[in-house]
């Protein structure tokens, strides 16, 4: 800090002598002229030694970000002409505005990306990806000025190197024009003489012409990769969707909202793995579970605790039935009313425009589409441990139907995996009566979450009676007759045995990417899942949800799919970025696990400075009424700031209070604004507001608290 600090007074030092001693004089038009006669005898005698001191005097002023590097470059082509005078002005400028960047990134470029670092985020993906691009356009644009260009890309991640040449590039044509204009310097009445809007309008079509010179390199790579294929001249529809999930419905909706005309095809079951395997399934497990738990301890409720009759047959028939129930709000039907064709048969592409759908009722399809979405979704992860297959297993997918007709639950549950679908059918087997025993290979469960989260959370699975065994690794599974058992070692090196009779993987979920002919037309999707626009290799087959990631949730698949339909059917005029600044995430344990933005391990990992606020949910008075006193919200702002960086709540209803912190953070609002909103009592909303008003009270300025004390006594005459 010190040697900065120095550095600056130095730098400083020269600005002000620079001033001090009157060198801005000559600096202005007319100083220039008069300083173009001085040197001529100069330029006569002694053209070396004045063409480095020029040279150099050039560096110092645009080094110093001093006003006056235009005059510095007409004053070198009145002296040396065009071609000398370009070769002198062209790198002492781009050296000049090196040392600049050089000083810049020294010392201010480590605060300001410590300090806003979450902001700057976008822009430094930006530059690391199309950073040469940004510089050359700006480069080429007088209007803007080029010490602040110079400063500005100091702070970003742009290498040095390529900061260097792309300057020299970029400053080359706007060389040119000065230095002309400087060889005609005695007929120069003032600087709007070069910088005239026709020359101005020149210099912008300049600016333009790397856009343009994008475009038309996209294009041609676009042309040589379609090259192969033969491109309709007409197409049946505007859009093809492939997959009728969240991401899919969504996808079709808003293209048949807009009036294009739409195809959606779906081999299976519509609504998706969310519907009929996923979310609704397992939370309406997750409520009859939780009315078992609150059986068992009436007496928390001033009740008698009573032991539940667990029917599971009659569980898993009201599963089913409340499938049928959200089931229209997803069918066929309701979708063609809407104006969407749905066609259900297994999609493939036959080539980037030509879609044949193998009808499941016999026949097949050939259909071509200016556009195409693929949905496909996920499927579970079956890791590759010996005896699997033979002691068989259950997914998050098949559970469902293969305990449909059991009486009663799985006596003794193992499942592999410690991530929220894991925990959450833990918990629920055994509120049910199963013996369940989680294994997670890791050092604890749900890693993504702060350990203050996860250890609530496993507290919890435990009193419910989950047998939770971290770092725990699994070899091999065995079968001897109906016995199953698999063989797991510590982090110790110790090998036990475990014996089950069902076996639940929940390791993951991985995308569906196979069968739908990709690989046949040379889309490689592994390697665009970062595409901001949700693009494959060819820009008009898209990617919505679980198939693409990075969350595999159904409100993301949802959100994603606006940016799909929408970039699909306007891409060429206009294409949106997706926004994953602010993904909410719900575990379903109980109490549930909710949080958006920031967690102290993401804060800390990408070395974010933050304050932490902290409310014990155990101190508000509905869950004391609802008997659910436990848990806390998790509050990160910026320092010495309300500014939300991220919330983490463990509690009841935690997916519900969630909701309040994403409006907050979406339209930037901080705690002072909760703080001040009147929420009904009593509620576990209430929760929020006294969050907010712990953060106040640490912000409180703590002297204007003891003049508080000093008014109040003067105001009882003491």
């Amino acid at each position: 800090m010190l040697k900065k600090v120095v550095f600056l007074s130095l730098i400083a030092l020269l600005i002000v002598a620079f001033f001090g001693f009157g060198f801005d004089h000559y600096l202005s038009l007319d100083g220039v002229k008069q300083l173009q006669i001085d040197l001529a005898a100069w330029r006569t005698e002694r053209p070396v030694i004045l063409a480095v001191i020029l040279f150099f005097s050039y560096i110092v002023i645009t080094a110093l970000s001093l006003p006056g590097a235009a005059v510095m470059t007409l004053l070198v082509g009145g002296i040396f002409g065009l071609a000398w005078g370009v070769l002198i002005a062209s790198f002492a400028s781009s050296i000049g505005a090196t040392l600049a960047f050089i000083m810049t990134r020294y010392v201010l470029r480590d605060s300001v990306q410590s300090r806003f670092s979450s902001r700057l985020k976008a822009i430094n993906d930006g530059v690391a990806r199309d950073g040469s691009f940004y510089l050359f356009s700006l480069r080429l644009v007088p209007v803007f000025p080029f010490f602040l260009i110079n400063m500005l890309m100091a702070l970003t991640p742009i290498k040095l190197r390529q900061f260097y040449w792309v300057s020299q590039l970029g400053m080359l044509p706007g060389t040119l024009v000065y230095v002309n204009a400087g060889s005609q310097l005695s007929e120069l009445s003032s600087l709007s003489g070069i910088l005239s809007p026709s020359l101005l309008f020149s210099f912008v079509l300049l600016g333009v012409f790397p856009l343009l010179a994008k475009k038309t390199l996209g294009w041609l790579a676009a042309r040589k990769k379609n090259s192969q294929w033969s491109r309709p001249r007409k197409f049946d529809r505007n859009l093809i969707v492939i997959g009728g999930g969240a991401a899919g419905l969504v996808s079709a909706y808003i293209a048949a909202a807009v009036k294009a005309k739409v195809t959606l095809v779906e081999a299976h079951k519509m609504g998706g793995d969310c519907l009929n395997y996923g979310c609704v399934p397992s939370k309406a497990l997750i409520k009859t579970a939780k009315l078992a738990a609150q059986q068992r301890h009436g007496e928390r409720y001033g009740l008698g605790a009573t032991q539940p009759h667990i029917d599971f047959r009659r569980i898993m028939a009201r599963i089913n039935d409340v499938i049928s129930k959200i089931e229209p709000h997803d069918s066929v039907a309701r979708y063609t009313e809407l104006g969407v064709e749905v066609l259900q048969g297994y999609a493939r592409l036959i080539d980037p425009w030509t879609v044949e759908i193998a009808l499941n009722d016999g026949g097949v399809q050939r259909l071509t589409s200016r556009a195409i979405v693929i949905a496909a979704g996920a499927e579970p992860v079956v890791p590759p441990l010996p005896g699997l297959d033979a002691v068989g297993y259950v997914t998050s997918d098949t559970l469902w139907e293969s305990l449909a007709e059991s009486e009663k639950p799985p006596a003794r549950l193992l499942v592999l995996g410690g991530g929220p679908i894991g925990c959450e059918l833990s918990q629920s087997f055994a509120r049910l009566g199963s013996e369940v025993t989680q294994l997670e290979m890791l050092s604890r469960i749900m890693m993504r979450d702060d350990e203050d989260v996860s250890a609530a959370a496993a507290q919890s699975l435990k009193d419910d009676g989950v047998k939770i065994l971290t770092s725990t690794k699994a070899i091999r599974c065995e079968r001897d007759g109906k016995q199953k058992r698999i063989i797991v070692c510590d982090e110790a090196g110790s090998e036990r045995e475990i014996e089950f009779d069902v076996l639940l993987c929940a390791v993951g979920r991985k995308p569906r990417t196979k069968g739908y002919g990709l690989a046949d037309i040379g889309c490689d999707i592994e390697s665009l899942k970062g595409n901001e626009y949700l693009e494959t290799s060819y820009p008009h087959i898209l990617l919505a949800g679980d198939v693409v990631g990075p969350y595999q949730f159904t409100h993301m698949a949802a959100h994603q799919a606006w940016y799909a339909a929408v970039n699909a059917l306007f891409g060429s005029y206009k294409k949106f970025k997706v926004d994953y600044s602010l993904v909410p995430r719900v575990t379903y344990v109980d109490p549930e696990v909710a949080s958006v933005g920031l967690n102290e391990l993401e804060a800390n990992e990408r070395g974010i400075s933050y304050e932490v606020t902290r409310y014990g949910i155990d101190d508000l008075d509905r869950a004391i009424c609802d008997s659910q006193a436990e848990g806390f919200i998790k509050v990160l702002t910026a320092p010495k700031s309300d500014r939300i960086l991220g919330v983490t709540i463990v509690g009841a209803q935690a997916g519900e209070l969630l909701a309040e912190y994403v409006l907050a953070m979406k339209n930037g609002i901080g705690l002072k604004k909760i703080l001040g909103t009147i929420h009904s009592y009593p509620s576990m909303s209430e929760a929020n507001k006294y969050v907010a008003g712990e953060w106040q009270k640490a912000h409180t300025p703590q002297w204007a608290l003891s003049y508080l004390v000093r008014f109040h006594a003067w105001r009882r005459g003491k």
